[in-house]
Formats: C-alpha cells, structure tokens, sequence
C-alpha cells in the first residue's frame, strides 16, 4: 500500500541577501554569494527546492589570538599576516569566504588606530577575490568610528559588516546605507529583541534583503538546544509570512565551540576525553550539523578539517529527496 507523504507549502520564504560585489556590480570580488531564499523548512526539498547552499567562512583576526595548539598548527605560519592568513583560508582550506575580525581595535587590546584597522581590511580584500565579513572589536565606540571608516573605504564591495545591536545600531546601518553594505543585527537568544532590532534597523530605510540575523547561539553542549530552538522559531515565522524574521542566520561556531574545554582542553587534562586535535574537530563539526538543520544560512568555523567535513555534509544535504 502506497504512503502519501504530506507536504506543506508554505505562503512565503526567507529572504535573500547577496554578499561581496563583482567587478560588473561595482566591486572588486572574484565571486558573489546569495544566501537565504529557502522555501520550506531546512533541505525539506520535497517541500520546495533550496535555491542557495549554505556557505561556510573562515576566520582570520588582525592580532595573533589565543588559540589551543590544534587550531594554531593550522594558521601559525601566516596569522601574523592578514592577508596571507586569508589567502591560505581562500586557497587551501576552501573558504567561501573571510570573516575579519578586529579584535585588534580593543582599546584594552592593541588599541590599533581606525587606519591601521582600515589598511588591514584593504589588504585583505586585495589579498583574495572571496566576500567579506569585516566585525569590530566589541567596544562601541571604537566600533562605530571603524564602520564608518571602513565602510567608506571599501565603498561599493558590498561587504557584510558588524555588529549592530539593540542599543547601538544607528551608525553602522548608516554607514551600511550610504556606501552599499549589508549588516548583521546581533540579537541575544532572544526571538522577540531579534524581531525589534530587525524593525528599528528597516524603520532607518534599510532593505531587509540587507540584513543577515546573527541569533548568538550557544557552543555544543552549552546551549545549542535553545538556539535550535529560537532559530527553528524564526524559520517558522519567516515561511509564515513574518517580514521581520526572514532574513538569512549566521552562526559563530568557531568562537563557541573552541572556547568550550571539550574542545580544547588538552590531553593531559582530560585522558579519558580522547586526543585533543581529534576531539576538537569533530565538536566543530558536530555544532555546525547541528545548526545547518536548524537552519542556518552562514557558518563562521576555524579549524579546516572541520569544513571540510561540514562541507561533505552540505553536499548530501542539497542532494535532491526521494518523496
């Protein structure tokens, strides 16, 4: 006996958000990425083809950071260099694109000048024809100084630049406004401060397709179930018609998992826990799962094994159903 399969379909879709600028659009990018535009539910395709896949960037900081030994073997050799370290994320390890992080900004930190900050983010855009995420330190001040300098400076490459938040999102979105970038609005795991702060950022004349939700998940094991949660939630809105929940996810997943001791606790610590480069990998990769399934658009990860095992499992899930 035959089994109908029920489907649904859904009276409306995510969004879509169209990352870097090529040449013909006004840039300088070897490519540009669409992200978003998802008909159903996560690679429901039988439900409705997914038209974009999810793409994966790569981190690189403009300071040497703090990483456990498995993530340093990987990058030690160039992460004294932007530009090269960017490259080798491009080249050899597979990157879609390059997440750029100015932790070098922190007036606590290095306190790098806005110029030494914008000199770095040319480098890089010179160094690889990938799209750009450019983020701040995390200080608001200093940020804002820096998105309206770099904004301008890399005026017409339609990088997607962060973070604005609730209580401090007014000049990057216009910065992003005037020289044609998009933004990522940073919500705690909160559906409801995710929605207000997608309202206030449109209510200044931003197009939502210019907008990208980062929803701060949680790291496996220290949270990822409630950002499951508030990710499907706002998945669900979108497909439902909620204009201020249909913008495309991005996920931190690097920064979550590798802060975790699971992740990077080493051996000695831990025998029983297995080796440590191993351990570390396969906790990337298992959140990043995760949060493909949940539906997220942009995977921000460090260690390139686990891209490439993230990768191989995007493969599979774009492979058209069976129903």
């Amino acid at each position: 006996m035959p089994v109908e399969v029920l489907k649904d379909r859904n009276p409306s879709r995510v969004g879509e958000v169209v990352l870097g600028a090529t040449k013909e659009e006004g840039g300088t990018r070897a490519y540009s990425l669409k992200v978003g535009g998802d008909p159903a539910l996560p690679f429901h395709h039988f439900e409705g083809q997914t038209p974009n896949r999810p793409v994966i960037a790569l981190e690189v900081q403009d300071v040497v950071p703090n990483w456990p030994p498995a993530l340093a073997a990987c990058y030690q050799d160039v992460w004294d260099n932007p530009a090269a370290w960017a490259k080798k994320c491009v080249e050899q390890y597979g990157a879609d694109l390059i997440y750029l992080k100015l932790d070098g900004a922190d007036p606590e930190g290095a306190n790098r000048s806005v110029d030494q900050c914008v000199a770095t983010v040319k480098e890089v855009l010179a160094a690889v024809g990938a799209p750009l995420i450019v983020v701040g330190c995390g200080a608001s001040e200093k940020d804002n100084q820096l998105m309206e300098a770099i904004s301008e400076a890399a005026s017409g490459e339609r990088l997607l630049l962060g973070n604005a938040e609730q209580d401090n999102y007014r000049t990057i979105v216009a910065a992003c406004m005037v020289h044609g970038h998009n933004v990522i609005a940073k919500s705690p795991l909160d559906i409801n401060i995710c929605k207000q702060l997608n309202i206030l950022i449109t209510e200044m004349n931003l197009q939502p397709n210019r907008i990208v939700i980062d929803p701060s998940i949680g790291g496996l094991g220290y949270g990822i179930e409630y950002a499951f949660s508030i990710m499907e939630r706002s998945r669900l809105g979108a497909l439902q018609g909620d204009k201020m929940l249909s913008m495309p996810v991005l996920c931190t997943i690097g920064h979550e998992c590798w802060r975790q001791k699971e992740a990077s606790a080493p051996e000695t610590d831990y025998p029983e826990w297995g080796e440590a480069a191993a351990r570390g990998v396969l906790w990337e990769a298992t959140a990043a799962s995760a949060l493909l399934q949940a539906g997220a658009h942009i995977l921000l990860m460090r260690h390139p094994r686990a891209v490439a095992l993230t990768k191989g499992l995007i493969d599979k899930l774009m492979q058209p159903s069976d129903f």
